[in-house]
């Protein structure tokens, strides 16, 4: 018998891959730890600060919640798209009725700290800096 192994973000699985992975904590995390620096991402269009979660919301099927702190203000929570466990592809972001960002006036953001809350209710946290998250 053959053994079939698929390689996902670096990460060697046997098997292949199915719609069941990646929509629990357990699959998610690791790949969300080896990737924290595309957590976030700010971009400066039309006059206005628009903070992108687009990575995070590609593995929200592991997730119970996201909050974030724009310059360690007040916490605000991170509407996501639901995850569709009907699908084959459970964690698309479809984006009918949501976008994966949030708009804030131009040059307002100097730093966003994130808090993920993942679906066996550990959660992580991480600080970016304007800079490091800019897209150019």
């Amino acid at each position: 018998m053959k053994a079939v192994f698929t390689v996902v973000l670096g990460l060697a699985m046997a098997g292949p891959v199915a719609a069941e992975n990646f929509t629990t904590a357990a699959e998610v995390k690791p790949i969300l730890e080896m990737t924290k620096a595309n957590w976030v991402a700010v971009r400066e269009f039309n006059g206005q600060d628009l903070l992108y979660f687009t990575h995070l919301e590609s593995w929200r099927c592991g997730l119970d919640q996201i909050r974030y702190f724009v310059n360690e203000g007040k916490p605000r929570v991170r509407e996501m798209e639901p995850c569709h466990e009907d699908s084959n592809t459970p964690n698309a972001l479809l984006l009918e009725d949501h976008l994966p960002f949030d708009v804030h006036p131009l040059g307002s953001i100097d730093s966003v700290t994130v808090e993920v809350t993942f679906d066996d209710g550990e959660v992580a946290l991480e600080t970016f800096e304007r800079a490091a998250v800019k897209m150019h």
